[in-house]
């Protein structure tokens, strides 16, 4: 699998601002199919970072209604990977 395949896009919210800010650590949303290590070299290789942990979680999607229709958002894959002390990802420069 390609780096650029394995990581999506970054997530911005409120908690995930906090753990950048206090912890050193970075939300993404992944590929679902995509591994630890391929997460970790990804990030490595894109960022010229080093990664010291990395810990996934597969989320199920949400109910979803429009009306009287029902169904499901896809399943996805969440990554908070954690940076060696001292180094930041800048997350305005992220590959397309």
């Amino acid at each position: 699998m390609n780096f650029t395949e394995v990581l999506i896009a970054p997530i911005l919210s409120e908690k995930s601002v906090i753990l950048k800010d206090s912890e050193n650590r970075y939300t993404f949303r992944v590929n679902p199919k995509s591994n630890k290590t391929e997460i970790k070299k990804a990030i490595e290789t894109l960022f010229k970072v080093k990664v010291t942990a990395v810990r996934t979680a597969n989320l199920p999607g949400k109910l979803h209604k429009v009306g009287r229709h029902e169904g499901y958002r896809s399943d996805w894959k969440k990554a908070v990977v954690t940076v060696k002390a001292g180094q930041k990802i800048d997350m305005t420069d992220l590959p397309k």
